[in-house]
């Protein structure tokens, strides 16, 4: 496991408690991923374009056309209870 690694400090700083066990298992993987890490950052990349995704990536957008809402009694339509034009709820707040 690289020296610089302080498995303790990491638990501490995600706020969780490990055995001894757990240390041991989880500074070696965080050595592998580290050492991964390590030869990804040695890969030649010069010339190399900086991208944050690997596929060109187009938005699809729709254009924004203002059409004819929903009517009430569709949107309605589905609920297991109304009232009134509404959809009715089991109320889930004490008044006092």
């Amino acid at each position: 496991m690289p020296a610089d690694i302080d498995i303790e400090r990491v638990a501490h700083l995600a706020r969780i408690a490990l055995t001894d066990d757990e240390r041991a298992l989880y500074g070696e993987q965080l050595a592998h991923i580290i050492e991964h890490a390590e030869r990804v950052q040695a890969l030649p990349t010069e010339g190399v374009e900086p991208t944050s995704h690997p596929l060109p990536m187009v938005n699809a957008f729709r254009p924004d056309v203002v059409t004819e809402s929903l009517r009430r009694e569709d949107a309605l339509a589905g609920a297991p209870d109304t009232q009134n034009g509404y959809y009715r709820v089991p109320k889930i707040l004490d008044e006092s």
